[in-house]
C-alpha cells in the first residue's frame, strides 16, 4: 500500500494523441482528476469518484485538443497536486 498521496508525471511527455496518469493514495478517499488548458479552462474531467487506497493509472486521449501545454491536477481528501504535459501533433 502506498504511504502516501503521489501525482506521478505522465508517460509518455511529450505524447500524441493519448498518455497515462497515474497516482497513488494511501487511504480512501474522494477522487478528482481534470484536465486543464492555459487559460485554466477544463478541458476532461477524468475521474470524479471515492476510490480506496491504491495506484490507479488512467488513460488520457487528447486527440480531439490542439497541440500545447496543459495542466492536470489531483484532488484526494486534502492533498492537491498539479502538473503539466505536452500534447504535440
Amino acid at each position: 500500500m502506498p504511504s502516501q498521496y503521489t501525482l506521478y508525471p505522465n508517460f509518455p511527455n511529450p505524447f500524441s494523441p493519448s498518455t497515462q496518469i497515474a497516482y497513488s493514495l494511501p487511504k480512501s478517499s474522494k477522487v478528482s482528476l481534470k484536465v486543464f488548458n492555459l487559460l485554466s479552462e477544463e478541458v476532461a474531467n477524468l475521474v470524479e469518484e471515492t476510490q480506496s487506497a491504491g495506484t490507479r493509472t488512467v488513460l488520457f486521449d487528447g486527440s480531439g485538443l490542439a497541440s500545447g501545454i496543459y495542466l492536470y491536477r489531483l484532488q484526494a481528501g486534502e492533498f492537491v497536486q498539479a502538473r503539466k504535459m505536452v500534447l504535440l501533433k
